[in-house]
């Protein structure tokens, strides 16, 4: 029936999820995915025996993938495994200090009485609201559709007693007066591409859901689950066609037609999901008549998140004493801030999110040797830097900062990789190489966010970071469980 063919553009993690579910739910779907395998930026570098994830490592609320697994009666336990990470994350703070981030709310302040026995008593408080943020904006209203502005205004109420107009630092500093501990708590949205000082507090919600479900890691790397994803999927009939970007939307009248391949192939369809970059789908997908709302102009004046600068390496040696996960805190946290969003320079002195998947999994390098991501926020490329001329410069101060827990670790690289924003931009075609699309402001959240269902073309839907409710493995997940609300 041609109303049950669907075009899926973009194999991320949440148009496999997409596909997975329209599979289920008996519709016939083809994935289009513009780089030589899946997983679009959940793709992974293989160099001289070692693994690099290139782009998400982290797995949290693992029940959305178990659902996705449960809809082809599968057990995802069968399919891939996942260790906890504990802690979540040792954070690294310029004083020299150390927090292990995550556990037990009792962990959890026993490392706060660490800094201040007053921070510690108020910690309750501060995780309390956390999980009203979850249980509202994540739980309830998460995988729910804003089509309508009346849509905004049912939880309006909600999120002004929750007070969702201030910033998540506003609403750290109203808990914690220990300068490190406001940075350590406020970090978060970084991580979906928020600027702290500015996203709002619903955005707390992310310390609670950690709390609630975990941190994990996927033996094998993230891609091992963008694997057993893209084989769920094909498994169940969907049609995966990697090497294939989309080079056009057909719209007849208003709705969708179908999707021109660059492979010169044509695939009819009724309904079509973007589950790539959104800004790059209206501005080069469909033509500028088509779109009243999306226009171009409209597109380039939203705020987008900042840019991200990846160097994956591997040693020749081992590092038993760093954590799975760590986080390097500047010493200027908001100076940092300001040079990326809005003075969009590179800081001299930035902070850095540090993943060792080898303290967890063996599989990832060689024997004795250890596989290394490092992330650095940097500005998006509206930013007037020539990352050829900066990026070996810019790639030194990292290890300097690694040096410091790390002594020598320069000497015994044996392979090493870099990322700038432009490679975000070529590889993934991400609109000003931002890392997570649009930055998730209050005003650039919910009903304010691009709509899962596009305005202005019919059959026409969006999954994944740039759409509601925004990025992050959670996000694009659900993203992908409310399209069945609309189809």
């Amino acid at each position: 029936m041609p109303e049950k063919r669907v075009v899926i553009i973009g194999s991320g993690l949440g148009g496999l999820a997409a596909g997975i579910r329209l599979q289920a739910k008996g519709y016939r779907t083809v994935l289009l995915e513009r780089n030589d395998q899946p997983g679009g930026r959940a793709s992974v570098l293989r160099d001289g025996g070692f693994t690099f994830d290139i782009g998400p490592t982290v797995i949290t609320a693992p029940f959305l993938l178990e659902e996705l697994f449960t809809l082809a009666g599968r057990r995802m336990a069968d399919e891939i495994t996942m260790t906890p990470c504990k802690p979540f994350y040792r954070i690294y703070l310029h004083d020299g200090s150390t927090f292990d981030y995550g556990g037990s709310e009792e962990e959890v302040m026993r490392e706060i009485r660490r800094f201040s026995v007053e921070d510690a008593a108020r910690y309750p408080s501060f995780a309390r609201k956390a999980r009203e943020f979850c249980d509202r904006a994540f739980l309830q209203l998460a995988d729910q559709p804003f089509f309508h502005f009346t849509d905004m205004l049912k939880v309006a109420p909600d999120l002004a007693r929750l007070r969702a107009d201030r910033s998540v630092y506003a609403l750290v500093s109203s808990h914690f007066k220990h300068p490190l501990l406001r940075q350590v708590f406020s970090f978060n949205p970084l991580l979906i591409g928020g600027n702290p000082f500015r996203v709002s507090a619903i955005y707390s919600m992310i310390h609670h859901l950690e709390r609630e479900w975990g941190m994990h890691y996927v033996q094998g790397g993230t891609n091992r689950l963008v694997s057993a994803l893209a084989g769920l999927y094909q498994s169940m009939g969907g049609d995966l066609r990697l090497d294939s970007a989309a080079t056009r939307i057909r719209v007849e009248n208003g709705s969708v037609t179908g999707v021109d391949s660059v492979r010169g192939d044509f695939f009819p369809a009724t309904r079509v999901i973007s589950n790539a970059d959104v800004a790059n789908t209206y501005r080069k997908l469909i033509d500028p008549s088509a779109r009243r709302k999306w226009t171009d102009r409209k597109v380039e004046r939203m705020d987008y998140s900042m840019g991200l600068f990846l160097m994956t390496f591997g040693t020749n040696r081992k590092y038993p004493d760093l954590a799975h996960h760590s986080i390097f805190l500047s010493e200027e946290y908001r100076r940092l801030i300001t040079d990326i969003f809005d003075r969009k320079v590179l800081p001299p002195d930035p902070s850095l999110y540090l993943h060792a998947p080898s303290r967890s999994d063996e599989t990832v390098a060689p024997p004795g040797h250890d596989a290394f991501y490092v992330l650095a926020p940097v500005p998006h490329l509206e930013a007037e830097i020539d990352w050829e001329k900066e990026k070996e410069a810019f790639a030194e101060g990292i290890f300097k900062i690694l040096e410091k827990v790390c002594p020598g670790l320069r000497s015994h690289v044996v392979v090493r990789s870099l990322m700038t924003p432009a490679d975000f931009e070529r590889r993934f075609d991400s609109y000003l190489g931002a890392g997570f699309q649009f930055e998730p402001t209050l005003l650039q959240s919910a009903w304010f966010r691009p709509h899962n269902k596009s305005e202005d073309v019919e059959g026409l839907y969006f999954a994944g970071a740039g759409t509601h409710p925004g990025a992050g493995i959670p996000g694009v997940l659900c993203s992908a469980k409310l399209l069945e609300k609309l189809f």
